[in-house]
């Protein structure tokens, strides 16, 4: 697939910000989306892979506890792990937009499928494509281009959380090795058949945190039992622990020293993914609220034409399109080179809460027929709330808006 960049034209409206140009905010843009042909015509192929290959297994999937293998390589001979990766390693060269505009088609019919694309390209993938080696790029990123393997990406511990930078992990010189020692907790694709590596945050000296590649299956790395989630439950996430874990020193990812400063970047990216997510979870939810409220009699009528449940509706097609467009205005600034780490959280925390939202009120449209599994509104309600959570939760999100809009915020 050819690069498609992202068509948008950019405007300025002079009077914004009333605190001139000097405040924070006057880096806001307002940017009128078109997306090229090319894109649209990606979006219905999508879209009806989505429709052929994953809605008619979702519900089972996600009941079983199923991690679909057979899935993910589908989606990497239709080019999905490769989209943003450069020709030279079997990619796309496509474009960051692009890549957001799977993962909305992915999530509007199931969400674990969403999220083990998003992570695979942006959390397994993008750290050696964006801090590798040319070494380090031939040798790993071919078969995560493919589809064939899948990598994961290790920050989160145990007793860290939104704390990222409390890493306890240690990773120690020993000549010629690295000496991995530590946990860590929620890591996505850490454990499928697939998995070819995680890359590790850990401490290389008291005040340095670096990262490091740990292949799978490395004498020391135990990944732990599956969890037993709320939802997401076709995706594979999994505890880690290094105990005496050893790799040659070249598996050291980037600079020594600069392995947290590099991961604040990645998840950037990251929040724009999960805001695209969640944007496909609250289509759906539209969606099957609308179809519902159309078909759905009751006192002599379509339920829909009852103001209650038709406002209800109306503000959550104003949310999904707003949601939308935030998620899309931060994937063009990055792919403009532009600033977006402020427009990232902006988008990670409205189009999440918006989600959030659409669950609950197509739930409440669908009344009893929304509280049973047999409905995909069940299941996307279970998968939503950790949308709120991964990435940086709400909370994180509104730090990071508070700190760039120069409030002293601890």
């Amino acid at each position: 697939m050819a690069s498609t960049p992202c068509a948008c034209t950019l405007q300025v409206n002079p009077a914004y910000p009333p605190g001139g140009p000097s405040h924070p905010a006057a880096y806001h843009r307002l940017v009128d989306l078109d997306f090229t042909p090319e894109q649209d015509a990606f979006r219905k192929v999508v879209r009806e892979f989505a429709l052929a290959e994953v809605e008619p297994f979702a519900a089972a999937w996600d009941r079983d506890r199923h991690f679909p293998v057979e899935l993910v390589g589908a989606m990497g001979e239709l080019g999905l792990f490769g989209l943003t990766a450069p020709e030279a390693y079997g990619g796309a060269g496509a474009d960051f937009t692009t890549l957001c505009i799977a993962i909305e088609e992915l999530g509007r019919v199931d969400q674990s499928v969403g999220i083990t694309l998003s992570a695979g390209v942006g959390l397994g993938l993008n750290p050696i494509l964006t801090f590798g080696t040319d070494e380090q790029k031939q040798r790993w990123l071919p078969d995560l281009v493919a589809g064939r393997a899948l990598g994961a990406f290790g920050l989160t511990e145990p007793d860290g959380g939104s704390d990222a930078g409390a890493t306890r992990t240690t990773a120690t010189r020993d000549e010629g090795e690295w000496v991995l020692n530590g946990s860590k907790a929620f890591i996505t694709n850490s454990g499928t058949p697939i998995t070819s590596l995680v890359t590790v945050t850990a401490r290389t000296a008291p005040d340095e945190i670096s990262a490091v590649v740990v292949p799978a299956g490395t004498p020391g790395l135990v990944v732990e039992p599956s969890y037993d989630k709320l939802g997401w439950h076709a995706s594979d996430t999994h505890g880690l622990t290094l105990a005496d874990c050893r790799v040659p020193v070249d598996h050291l990812l980037g600079e020594r020293g600069a392995g947290f400063r590099n991961f604040l970047s990645i998840l950037d990216d990251g929040r724009v993914a999960i805001a695209a997510l969640a944007v496909g979870l609250a289509q759906a939810c539209l969606d099957h609220a609308v179809d519902y409220a159309r078909q759905r009699h009751a006192f002599g009528g379509p339920i829909g034409r009852f103001q209650g449940l038709a406002f209800q509706l109306a503000d959550l097609d104003v949310a999904v399109e707003a949601a939308r467009s935030l998620t899309y205005q931060a994937a063009w600034r990055k792919d403009q080179g532009r600033p977006f780490r402020r427009e990232a959280a902006i988008a990670k925390l409205y189009a999440t809460e918006a989600a959030v939202t659409a669950t609950r009120t197509a739930t409440q449209v669908l009344g009893g027929y929304g509280f049973v599994e047999d409905s995909p509104v069940a299941r996307f309600y279970r998968d939503a709330k950790i949308l709120e959570i991964g990435e940086g939760t709400s909370e994180i999100q509104r730090l990071v808006i508070a700190r760039l809009l120069g409030l002293p915020v601890a």
